[in-house]
């Protein structure tokens, strides 16, 4: 069983920056693809960037693609998703993810645990 806890959403204002933490417990967070997905009220949730268990191999919604950054630290057991030039369609719920050795994870279904999200709303 992993648990993820996500932090550092919040309110800013539009072109600004956040960076969302996403701690896994566990002895194994290097074996683990990790996720970041979000969700905005009465939408589907959504990928939005996945990164590798090394993290040697990342990918981006077209939508983030150039704007948002996702890297890991294994030692901390943490996923980061940097965002910049922040847009108030980026407003939702971000949810991280992971799953075992997994390579392009981009559906909700590819992934096996959850955080409870962390809420990012972007003002215009």
């Amino acid at each position: 069983q992993v648990q993820l806890v996500e932090s550092g959403g919040g309110l800013v204002q539009a072109g600004g920056s956040l960076r969302l933490s996403c701690a896994a417990s566990g002895r194994t967070f290097s074996t683990y693809t990790m996720g970041w997905f979000r969700q905005a009220p009465g939408k589907e949730r959504r990928f939005v960037a996945t990164i590798n268990w090394s993290g040697g191999s990342t990918y981006y919604g077209d939508s983030v693609k150039g704007r948002f950054t996702i890297s890991r630290d294994n030692a901390k057991n943490t996923v980061y998703l940097q965002m910049n030039s922040l847009k108030p369609e980026d407003t939702a719920v971000y949810y991280c993810a992971s799953v075992r050795y997994a390579m392009g994870a981009t559906r909700s279904d590819d992934y096996d645990y959850w955080g409870q999200g962390t809420q990012v709303t972007v003002s215009s």
